[in-house]
C-alpha cells in the first residue's frame, strides 16, 4: 500500500467519522483491522491490502486530527467557501479537505502541492469536476492567506 492509498482511506474514515457518534479511535479499533480489511476488500479494491505499520499510523494520525481538530477545519473550509455555509457544502468534498487541511496545518513533512495534488486526484473518484474544482479553489486559497510562507 502507498501514501495515496492511505491518504483515500483516511478520507473514507474522516467521512465516516462526520456521521459517527464514536471518537476518531473507536472508529479506527473496529475499521483498521485484517478482517474488516478483507470484508470491504471483497467490495472495494482501495481495501485489497491491509496497511503497514507506517501507512497505518498515518491513516490514524490522519483521521484523529481530523476528529480533534474538526471545528478548526470546518471553519477554515467555511471562510473560504465564498458564499457557502458548511452545512451546504458536499459531505465527500468536507471529507477530504478536512484531511487535507490538516495534513498541510499538522504535517510538515507533507508538500502544501502535494497535499492539494492528492486532494484533487481523490475527488475526481467521488464527485463531479465542478466540486472537484470548488476544492481545488478552497485549499488553493486556504494555503495562499494562512500559510503563504509555506506556498
Amino acid at each position: 500500500m502507498n501514501r495515496s492509498t492511505a491518504r483515500e482511506i483516511a478520507m473514507h474514515l474522516a467521512f465516516e467519522l462526520a456521521f459517527s457518534s464514536k471518537s476518531a479511535g473507536q472508529l479506527l479499533e473496529r475499521e483498521l483491522t485484517p478482517d474488516t480489511f478483507a470484508l470491504k476488500g471483497k467490495d472495494e479494491p482501495l481495501y485489497a491490502e491491509f496497511p503497514g505499520v507506517g501507512e497505518l499510523n498515518y491513516i490514524t494520525t490522519l483521521v484523529c486530527g481530523v476528529g480533534s481538530h474538526g471545528a478548526e477545519l470546518d471553519g477554515y473550509i467555511e471562510k473560504y467557501a465564498k458564499g457557502w455555509r458548511f452545512s451546504r457544502i458536499d459531505r465527500v468534498a468536507s471529507a477530504i479537505m478536512r484531511v487535507t487541511m490538516y495534513e498541510i496545518m499538522y504535517m510538515p513533512d507533507v508538500p502544501n502541492k502535494v497535499a492539494i495534488n492528492e486532494a484533487v486526484e481523490i475527488a475526481k473518484k467521488y464527485v463531479d469536476e465542478d466540486v472537484v474544482k470548488f476544492i481545488n479553489g478552497i485549499l488553493g486559497s486556504f494555503v495562499r492567506m494562512e500559510l503563504p510562507e509555506q506556498e
